[in-house]
């Protein structure tokens, strides 16, 4: 079994149902017969990642997440980065610092390095230009991105090393997505995922932040057993998030799947009950979504 909980499903000014960012959990059986999962994986961890997973960790089937009234971090197997701002990094330093200083891998007794994941476009400008200022020094030394991290650098062009898998069977694909551009369209990194079932055939999309995209991406979004696309609720000119009125276009069976997330905080407010009726709904924050049985 796969399964997703947002630990946050607001977009990068929110402050009610924090940022929008995602727990992958991968289970041999599942939540119902397992203390904690085999597996997990962040997609994403922002500014307020800190702050969603603490109060996560209180939730009914996620204990395992608490360490003596703390974040048990080293619980975090894998992070997996779509892209460099804050709302979607700004929490790796906290993770990086604790893992380094509070905990140690019970299998080696050094201090716990999770997994990080991310194209190369990521990764190359990752360290410099996000994270250095807050990591680069440690008592007697100086620090590199690699003292925290095991890291798995993603291919875009090389579909052989494009791609990575949970459990051997789960298997995650990024795609390019159309969130900013400098000159030229997919010019900034940013992505989204897709993941497969490798036993069933069966797909989940996860849009990641990106304008609407859909003839780029339909093939993936219709034929995915359930899909989470980010919404932006106010209309704008030239936005960088996907409008409301735009995904109301997409064919009708395609909305009834699809969760939609990274959005205000006025999303409570009377004027969008067309989500529910329309789309599966909005995405809630700290409730296990099943891609995969």
């Amino acid at each position: 079994m796969l399964t997703l909980t947002f630990l946050g499903v607001g977009g990068a000014f929110a402050k009610r149902n924090f940022q929008s960012n995602a727990l992958i959990e991968a289970w041999a059986q599942g939540p119902d017969r397992q203390d904690q999962p085999d597996d997990t994986l962040l997609i994403d961890f922002g500014a307020t990642g800190p702050a969603a997973l603490y109060e996560l960790r209180k939730q009914p089937g996620f204990t395992y997440l608490d360490a003596n009234g703390g974040i048990n971090y080293p619980a975090i197997r894998r992070v997996l980065l779509t892209h460099t701002h804050a709302d979607h990094i700004g929490g790796l330093e906290e993770l990086a610092l604790a893992n380094m200083f509070v905990f140690n891998d019970p299998d080696t007794g050094k201090h716990f390095k999770p997994q990080l994941i991310a194209p190369t476009s990521i990764l190359v400008n990752l360290w410099d230009h996000s994270l250095k200022g807050g990591l680069s020094v440690m008592p007697g030394r100086y620090a590199l991105l690699q003292d925290y991290f095991f890291i798995l650098a993603l291919r875009e062009s090389d579909p052989e090393h494009a791609r990575f898998q949970m459990l051997k069977r789960y298997e995650f694909e990024m795609f390019a997505t159309d969130h900013l551009f400098i000159r030229n369209k997919y010019d900034w990194a940013s992505f989204g995922v897709h993941i497969t079932d490798t036993r069933s055939g069966e797909t989940a999309f996860y849009s990641g932040d990106t304008r609407f995209d859909y003839p780029v991406y339909s093939r993936m979004l219709d034929a995915a057993r359930v899909a989470f696309h980010e919404v932006q609720l106010t209309e704008q000119v030239n936005p960088v998030h996907t409008l409301l009125s735009q995904l109301r276009t997409i064919p009708p069976d395609v909305k009834r799947k699809t969760w939609l997330y990274h959005y205000g905080d006025d999303w409570d407010n009377g004027q969008y009950g067309v989500v529910g009726e329309e789309f599966a709904g909005f995405a809630e924050p700290h409730k296990r979504y099943v891609l995969f049985e």
